[in-house]
This record gives structure tokens, C-alpha cells and sequence, in this order.
């Protein structure tokens, strides 16, 4: 008897706030949200020391009297739900009635608000959870929250606070998730008096992107439109020669609510095998839109995390959905700028493949459509046919690569990685059919392989046969070769075999997910045709045909471009012509 108690309000509020107020980006992101629930159409941001002396949020939203005022600030107080029914596909930010409360109970907090009426507006005041006093106050229609002294009765928190730099940084970061949440606000944060992010309304994404994180990465980006079922996939991932190893920025919507997923992120990033080096982090941008009921928002203190009623199918979606959106040629690598592949021209960039799209985040453009919709545009496509190879001759230059006009300017392809991408997804269906279809030697081949070598074969007879090649055992460490593939007139198959196996013994090409891709990817390395190899006008021809036809035309098995746009807009400006 006695060892249970009922907690003081000024212990349970605490623990309320250690559940919802991490660190000032909490209390940023909870006052922001509020904003924009009640309506606000702008919104500003003053930080001091990294949020721990000063924060003080500002909006034009509806605002409240001051018998709401009063109530905000008392835990469980929300305007938001009125009963158990109302958590299911909630369509606001905040619901769970805690923010204020909390914020309040460990800062000195003061809250001021008006409707805009005849009504002088209301100040409440709160120290550490403890009422100060509540008065009327002059002032426009909206709300202004201003917290100081973050953390000040509970020292023990603010240690594990990082430096005012890193708060900082946090604090904006949870602004400018919102601020692509919703375009039709304008966002502003200052720290310490400086300017640290100006966001307007804008009318497509487009341009929030580029106000949030500059035309160079607004230029990098590629549209995305997919989906499954009743889930629809939109938003923008980084085109692959743009990916880099750290600094990525990924992010993730679901109904216009921003969340974090590391799963999801990475169901898209599987949408890029293939396409990148395992190394690379390409940036994604993704709105989930499922019907309410298949999410449930209410799983975490801070509203960070969701759960999706079928998981499975929202990550093949957006899978799938990245994988399509790679596909055509506004994927492939931009030639632009003084920089160079892959870089920008300073004030004269424009940016790149960036469309509307997505509708619950307020990205507006059309409705996803199927994956075969999506055709690469340099070919014209007969009804019925196909991808075609380009109306225009192509020229090889430097017996390397094959030039061609497209209707955005120029397209210049690596012969060798472009046949490296057509092989990789040939051997692939073949090693899942009855394998490709071999030549027998009148003369068989003979090699003598090291104890590596050797076991290679042993390991991956199976699929060298899918491939083409008929390899037995010769005595000793020998082996005899009696069927070879012939993928191009210049094939040496002796010598593709010899490094193929050496490769595979060596254990190259280990970013791959199985064997098959694995053995695919390397053969498709060795047996392509090379540079330096000179090719007919109809070669050419029929190279492009098949890179047209693959499943990702841009890119080959090492991540690298097969092709590289030249903009028409690039050349114009060069030549004094922009």
C-alpha cells in the first residue's frame, strides 16, 4: 500500500514535454504548425542563440478570444478533434493538445493572439507551467508565441542540447520541411538578426524549391508520377549523374503531413539500382496519397513517424514510381555550364527537368499516369512499334561516342556504356528464360585458370551457359569451352571470359543485391562493345534503337550516363545567342 501515486501536475507536465519538446526545433515545428492550422498565410520565424534564449513565432491565422486563449495553454486543450473518430485521417498538423502546454512548462512563455474583431486581442503569460497572468493586448489578427529561456528549470536537458550552430540548423531545417508542405505561405526566419531563410508565396514548386536550396539542385531534379492501387506516389528525385556521396536531402510527405521513414527512403533509393553507385545518396522529394483510414498519424509524441496499413505496397510504389521516373531522356546526365558534366552556369542556369506534381502537398500538374506513358523523347514512336532510333543521322566522334539532334538540342552517347545497359538487361531476361543463344567453336577454346578462377567457374557454370558460354573441366586446373555468345561482330570471347572470371574471382561489381545482377553486370562490362571501336551509320542506328528500348536508357550498370545532353539554351548562350 502507498508505493503508487498520482504524479504533480508540474512532474507530468514535464515528462508531457520531454515527449514533445526535444530541443527548440520542436518547439518551432509544434508553433508552426499551429500557424498554419489556423489558417496563416504568413509566417515568421526569430531565433536567438539556437532557439535556447529566444523564439518567438508569428502568424496571421484566425487567432483566438480570450476564453481560448486561456484554454490553449491547459494540457489536452485542442480545436482540432472532438472525439476517438476524429484520429482516424486526421487532416491537420497538430490534434494531440500538448504543444503549448508543454512548451510553456519548461521556458518563460508568452502567448498573444486576436481574432481581428472589435475585441482588443489577449496576452497570457506562463513561467514553468505556473499561470503569470492574462490581459488584453493591442494588436492585428493572428498569433505571436514567444518562448525564452528554453529549458531554464530542467538544466539536466539543456546538456544534451548541441552547440547554437547545430539548434539553429535543426530549427530551419523544420521550417523548410513545411515551407514545401505548403506553397501558398510565405516563410521567414530570422537568427540572431540575420536572414536565414526568405520563402514566398510561390505558385509551383518549382520556385520554393529554388528558394529553399538554390537553382543548382532545382536543376538537378527529375518529376516523379506513380502508384499502386489507390496510393498515388508524386514529387522530384535527383537525376543520377547529379547524386553524390553525403549531403543529400530527403524528404517525405504523406497527405500534405511531413514524416520521416528511413525504410521508405530507402524503397527509393532501391529505385535507382542499377542507375547509381551504391555509394551515392540521390536526393528525393516524395508525396505518399493514400485514403485515410490506410494511415495512422498518431503513433508518435511529435507526429514524426506514421503507419501505413499496407507497407509493402506503398514501397513498391514508390519503388516503381522512381525507376519510371529515371527512364527517359530528362534523366540522362546535362552538359551545361563552366563547370561542365553534370554542372551549372552560374546566373545563367536554368533549371533543369522540374515540373508540378504534386497534389496533397500543393505541387500542382497532372495526375499520375501509367509507367508506359513515359517514352524517351529523343525517338519518334510508331503506333504499335516502339521506341525508334533518332530521325536525324548520328555521327561517332572519336569512335566513341554517337552524336544525334533531339528536339531539346543535342545528345551525345557513350557507345560503350550504352551497350553495356542494353547487355545487362538482355542477359538478365535471358538468365530468367531458357539463356541466349550460343555459337558452337569448331575449335574448342582451352584456358588454364588459377585455384580462384577455377572455382568461379565451378560456382557460376549455371549461369555462364545462360550467358552463352559451355565451360567443362579439361584436367587439372584447364577448362574447355565449346559455346560462346556473340553479342557484336568485334566480340573476343576468349578474352571476355578470361576477365569476366578474373572479375568475378576478384569481386568486383559487389553493390549488387544477388548473384545474377552481379554475374549480368560484369558480363555486360566485358563483352560491350569498346571505345574506340568504329561503327557503320547503321550500327549506330541500331545501338540506339535498343538503348531506347531498355528499361533505363540513361544510365548503365556502373551508375555512369550513357548519355549526355547538350541544351539547345546551353549552345544559344555560348554563342552570344541567349
Amino acid at each position: 500500500m502507498g508505493r503508487i501515486a498520482i504524479l504533480p501536475d508540474a512532474v507530468a507536465d514535464q515528462i508531457a514535454a520531454g515527449e514533445v519538446v526535444e530541443r527548440p526545433a520542436s518547439v518551432v515545428k509544434e508553433l508552426v504548425e499551429n500557424g498554419l492550422d489556423a489558417g496563416a498565410t504568413e509566417v515568421a520565424v526569430d531565433l536567438e542563440d539556437g532557439g535556447t534564449a529566444l523564439i518567438r513565432v508569428s502568424d496571421d491565422g484566425r487567432g483566438m478570444d480570450a476564453d481560448d486563449a486561456r484554454l490553449a495553454v491547459s494540457r489536452h486543450a485542442t480545436s482540432k478533434i472532438r472525439a476517438v473518430g476524429d484520429l482516424v485521417g486526421v487532416a491537420t498538423y497538430g490534434f494531440r493538445g500538448e504543444a503549448l502546454a508543454a512548451v510553456a512548462s519548461v521556458s518563460h512563455f508568452e502567448l498573444e493572439t486576436s481574432t481581428g474583431g472589435t475585441e482588443p486581442g489577449t496576452r497570457v503569460r506562463v513561467t514553468g507551467g505556473r499561470l503569470e497572468g492574462i490581459e488584453p493586448v493591442a494588436r492585428q489578427r493572428g498569433t505571436t508565441v514567444t518562448v525564452r529561456r528554453l529549458f531554464y528549470n530542467t538544466p539536466a536537458r539543456r546538456k544534451f542540447l548541441r552547440t547554437a550552430r547545430g539548434e539553429t540548423r535543426a530549427a530551419v531545417e523544420s521550417v523548410i520541411v513545411l515551407a514545401l508542405a505548403r506553397l501558398d505561405v510565405a516563410f521567414r526566419v530570422t537568427t540572431d538578426g540575420r536572414v536565414a531563410l526568405d520563402a514566398p508565396r510561390v505558385a509551383d514548386v518549382e520556385e520554393r524549391i529554388a528558394a529553399l536550396f538554390g537553382r543548382r539542385l532545382a536543376g538537378e531534379l527529375l518529376p516523379v508520377s506513380g502508384g499502386a492501387g489507390a496510393i498515388s506516389i508524386a514529387g522530384f528525385v535527383q537525376r543520377p549523374a547529379d547524386a553524390r556521396p553525403a549531403g543529400r536531402k530527403a524528404y517525405l510527405f504523406v497527405n500534405g503531413r511531413p514524416f520521416r521513414d528511413h525504410f521508405l527512403v530507402r524503397a527509393a533509393e532501391a529505385g535507382f539500382k542499377g542507375a547509381i553507385n551504391p555509394g551515392l545518396r540521390p536526393t528525393v522529394l516524395l508525396s505518399i496519397n493514400v485514403p485515410g483510414p490506410a494511415v495512422d498519424v498518431n503513433v508518435h509524441p511529435a507526429k514524426l513517424e506514421v503507419r501505413f496499413r499496407d507497407r509493402f505496397l506503398v514501397e513498391r510504389a514508390i519503388e516503381d514510381a522512381v525507376r519510371v521516373a529515371l527512364r527517359p531522356m530528362e534523366a540522362a546526365a546535362l552538359l551545361r555550364g563552366a563547370s561542365g558534366l553534370g554542372g551549372v552556369g552560374g546566373e545563367h542556369e536554368t533549371p533543369g527537368a522540374v515540373v508540378q506534381g504534386i497534389i496533397p502537398m500543393g505541387w500542382r500538374g497532372a495526375s499520375p499516369g501509367p509507367a508506359e506513358s513515359q517514352q524517351p523523347l529523343p525517338v519518334d514512336v510508331a503506333a504499335g512499334s516502339g521506341p525508334q532510333a533518332p530521325t536525324g543521322d548520328p555521327l561517332q566522334v572519336f569512335d566513341t561516342y554517337i552524336v544525334f539532334e533531339t528536339p531539346e538540342g543535342l545528345a551525345i552517347v557513350d557507345q560503350h556504356s550504352a551497350h553495356e545497359r542494353i547487355l545487362f538487361e538482355r542477359v538478365m531476361a535471358e538468365l530468367s528464360g531458357d539463356g541466349a543463344a550460343a555459337q558452337h567453336l569448331l575449335l574448342p577454346l582451352t584456358l588454364d585458370l588459377g585455384p580462384e578462377e577455377l572455382e568461379v567457374v565451378e560456382a557460376h557454370g549455371d549461369l555462364l551457359r545462360a550467358a552463352g558460354y559451355t565451360v567443362e573441366p579439361f584436367g587439372g586446373r584447364s577448362v574447355v569451352v565449346h559455346t560462346v555468345p556473340n553479342p557484336h561482330p568485334r566480340f573476343d570471347a576468349k578474352r571476355c571470359l578470361e576477365e569476366l572470371v578474373a572479375d568475378l574471382a576478384r569481386g568486383r561489381f559487389g553493390g549488387w543485391s544477388n548473384r545474377l545482377e552481379r554475374f549480368a553486370a560484369t558480363y555486360a562490362c566485358r563483352a560491350a562493345i569498346k571505345a574506340g571501336h568504329r561503327l557503320t551509320v547503321p550500327e549506330m542506328r541500331d545501338l540506339l534503337s535498343r538503348l531506347m528500348a531498355a528499361h533505363l536508357p540513361p544510365h548503365d550498370v556502373h551508375g555512369r550516363p550513357t548519355i549526355v545532353q547538350l541544351p539547345r539554351e546551353e549552345l544559344e548562350r555560348r554563342f552570344g545567342r541567349a
